[in-house]
């Protein structure tokens, strides 16, 4: 059972002898997860602290959703973007990072094939991002799921440029690439001159690609899984739902100086 990261939020947020960064993922931490992704709107409380913490360290929000799709929803200029689980990276100062462009056509054609396959899957939804295509089981009856991961694995193994990946209630498709939103939070800390010793990041996320994030930082950071159940993680501390990561964010904030 991992220590709960309300319980030691002034340890976290300690920036006596390092700087600080936190990471966010966007739908489960952020906001709850819903049957539908246009429905995962930010609270103006949320946004509100967000808007706090961004004048005081950097803040990134990273997410499997498009770029333009969460930097809409999130709607704070100072914060660091990445889309597509980190393949596509915004930021202040014209930062920017694109990876796998070359793997468009690839994806035009497994989205195209992908459409066909779900056709007759009752509640199938297909979401396009630009680096990547997610195939939404949320909504599917539960005798369709082995018929839904069928359809997936079947384009991703007649697209060998693309991989497949798991998360809740949703297969996504991206580009077979050594690049993920680990990879993209490292980067991040470059550019941001944080990849120091006595630099301190910290990533918040709920979701299977949020543990590359976990991963990269195991032995520099810290990594807060919200998970309302214990479950295997490189994480160091725990939330259980968005309602206690605005109030650890909140907790964290105030500490700051």
């Amino acid at each position: 059972m991992l220590p709960l990261a309300l319980e030691h939020v002034e340890e976290i947020a300690d920036s006596r002898d390092c700087s600080l960064a936190i990471f966010l993922d966007y739908d489960g931490t952020l906001t709850p997860i819903v049957s539908r992704p246009d429905q995962a709107v930010l609270a103006d409380s949320t946004r509100a602290i967000l808007r706090r913490l961004t004048a005081k360290v950097p803040v990134a929000v990273l997410s499997g959703r498009e770029l333009g799709d969460v930097r809409t929803r999130v709607g704070i200029d100072g914060v660091f973007y990445a889309g597509s689980h980190g393949f596509d990276i915004a930021g202040p100062r014209g930062l920017r990072r694109q990876e796998a462009q070359e793997f468009l056509p690839a994806l035009d054609a497994a989205e195209k094939e992908l459409r066909e396959k779900l056709t007759g899957i009752a509640g199938a939804l297909v979401e396009r991002k630009r680096f990547s295509i997610a195939a939404h089981y949320r909504n599917v009856n539960e005798s369709d799921f082995p018929k839904m991961e069928r359809a997936v694995s079947e384009v991703a193994a007649e697209h060998g440029k693309l991989r497949k990946i798991d998360g809740k209630k949703v297969y996504e498709l991206l580009p077979n690439i050594d690049w993920d939103k680990g990879k993209a939070v490292l980067w991040l800390l470059e550019r941001l001159g944080l990849e120091r010793q006595n630099a301190r990041p910290i990533y918040i996320g709920d979701d299977r690609t949020d543990e590359d994030a976990f991963r990269a930082l195991e032995q520099r950071g810290v990594g807060i899984l919200v998970s309302e159940e214990p479950r295997l993680t490189a994480a160091s501390y725990s939330l259980r739902d968005p309602t206690e990561v605005e109030r650890f964010l909140r907790e964290f904030a105030a500490t700051l100086t």
